[in-house]
């Protein structure tokens, strides 16, 4: 199992359309990422920026990014989402969201 943070802009703007969006996620969205391996997923907002995180359980995470994008709801969800949504100026190339290196962690 492996932990991942990310962060991410959110328009001002846009917060209440996006939290009412994830009040009531479409369930295709949820079972893609039961399927690709993501449990306890949870997105967190301050200051209009998103904090992800979420626990993977797979063997390929690659694999598994690659199968949710390629799920047609997903993208439709996607496409939503993401003009409500500003990426960090200093995220990796190919990212949307901005991976964060895990530097404390105790259970």
């Amino acid at each position: 199992m492996t932990r991942y943070g990310m962060i991410l802009g959110l328009k001002p703007e846009e917060e209440q359309r996006y939290r009412k969006y994830h009040a009531d996620v479409w369930p295709g969205v949820l079972e893609m990422i039961h399927k690709c391996n993501i449990r306890n997923y949870s997105i967190f907002l301050k200051d209009h920026t998103l904090f992800g995180y979420f626990k993977y359980i797979g063997d390929d995470y690659a694999a598994d990014m690659a199968k949710m994008a390629a799920d047609k709801t997903t993208q439709e969800w996607w496409a939503i989402m993401e003009p409500m949504q500003s990426p960090l100026p200093t995220r990796k190339e190919g990212e949307w969201w901005s991976s964060m290196e895990e530097v404390f962690h105790v259970d």
